[in-house]
């Protein structure tokens, strides 16, 4: 694909060593493409592989086999020529808690080299991208999760990189912080710059991810845009919710569907199976349910979630943990 920002085909890395006998492997013959300017998500339950090749594409680790490339440069042959191309943001903040917002923005500019009137320039520039330039000399200490995450993720962006690394960027935020991480990273894809996004929150992915790469024992074994992958799931689905939880056998028995493909929430007093003809099965399920005598407190049709494509592709996540 001669537009993309990162290509990788038949990668491998096998913890204890490629030849090791008892070894783990990670990334099993994985392929992926990401497009540029765009945000790419990539799924999978733990020790799918998701860090690894995040770690493999920053250069932080080497792959046993395939080949890679971020922004047209070989991970292994030209690392460094990646590294000036890039920006990774991982799941801790590497910020100094005892420093203002605007001091450790310089830092990082003096770290990778710039001047010191550059560095604070490009530290003024970003505060006020993020949002950030009224607490730009508070101690990050006194910041919100929220406020910590985008100076973290402003701090990824001091060499202005072509593609940005955001490894669970969200994770422990509150609701009002992963919205306001989420706007800043449409902000950049705006800007041009390539995301690869890993992330547990599906609700996350569906925001903001152009396209999803679904990884699971080290291959990616679904990819598509989150519309696709809700309709090869199984298209749309209708959702019964009854008033009485006694009813639910025999409503089941109702459904023009066969009765192993319909879910059943007792505690929810809820049944959804899978339907092909959306507007004929909701007449068709309230005509037998009132014929039936079976009250109803909701019905409705909707297409699968990314939670269920999830769990519809990669089954129970009896895994352990990824190697950090």
């Amino acid at each position: 694909m001669a537009d993309a920002a990162i290509t990788v085909e038949e990668a491998r890395k096998t913890y204890g060593g490629s030849g090791a006998k008892n070894g783990r492997p990670a990334l099993d013959g994985l392929d992926l493409t990401v497009a540029r300017g765009t945000v790419h998500a990539v799924l999978g339950p733990n020790g799918a592989g998701k860090t690894t090749l995040v770690r493999i594409l920053a250069t932080l680790l080497r792959p046993d086999a395939g080949r890679i490339e971020v922004a047209g440069h070989d991970v292994v042959r030209e690392a460094y020529a990646v590294r000036l191309r890039i920006g990774l943001l991982g799941q801790h903040a590497a910020l100094d808690e005892e420093l203002g917002g605007r001091q450790n923005l310089e830092l990082f500019g003096r770290l990778h080299h710039l001047g010191a009137r550059r560095a604070r320039a490009r530290a003024d520039e970003l505060l006020e991208r993020f949002e950030l330039s009224a607490t730009g000399r508070k101690p990050v200490k006194q910041y919100s999760g929220g406020m910590r995450r985008r100076l973290d993720l402003a701090a990824s962006l001091i060499t202005e990189p072509e593609v940005l690394f955001l490894d669970e960027p969200t994770t422990g935020l509150d609701p009002r912080g992963r919205a306001e991480v989420w706007g800043s990273v449409r902000s950049l894809v705006g800007g041009g710059t390539t995301v690869l996004l890993t992330t547990q929150y599906l609700e996350e992915a569906d925001q903001l991810a152009d396209r999803i790469s679904v990884v699971d024992a080290g291959r990616v074994i679904a990819d598509g845009t989150a519309d696709e992958l809700k309709a090869a799931t199984g298209g749309d689905r209708i959702d019964v919710v009854l008033r009485d939880a006694g009813h639910l056998g025999a409503a089941v028995a109702l459904l023009p569907v066969p009765q192993d493909v319909v879910t059943v929430d007792t505690d929810r007093r809820l049944l959804s199976a899978p339907v092909t003809d959306r507007m004929a099965t909701l007449a068709g399920v309230v005509r037998a349910l009132e014929d039936a005598g079976i009250e109803a407190e909701d019905i409705a049709l909707r297409r699968p979630t990314l939670d269920e494509v999830f769990l519809h592709l990669t089954g129970p996540d009896d895994r352990v943990k990824e190697a950090a």
